[in-house]
């Protein structure tokens, strides 16, 4: 599957860009720095958010290019590769 047509992972990043647009205005227009910072760790956390599915979309894309169809069972273990994914 191509990383384009991952709906999760591009509203992730829309999500992402938005929190980032609304800092550029915050910044301009002097706001606070308390709810400058709240919405720059959105930020963080939605990218991070982001990286890991698209880090565990990237191993099942592959892992099927080199294994065929992937079987119920492998699919729950590579859950698990993908939990362990959102600490990278």
């Amino acid at each position: 599957m191509s990383h384009a047509c991952n709906r999760e992972l591009l509203n992730r990043l829309k999500r992402a860009q938005g929190h980032l647009a609304k800092i550029l205005s915050m910044i301009e227009d002097g706001r606070d720095g308390l709810e400058t910072a709240q919405q720059l760790q959105a930020v963080v956390n939605a990218l991070d958010k982001a990286k890991s599915l698209l880090v565990a979309d990237h191993i099942e894309h592959h892992l099927e290019e080199v294994v065929g169809p992937l079987s119920v069972e492998a699919r729950e273990q590579l859950s698990r590769l993908t939990e362990l994914a959102k600490y990278l």
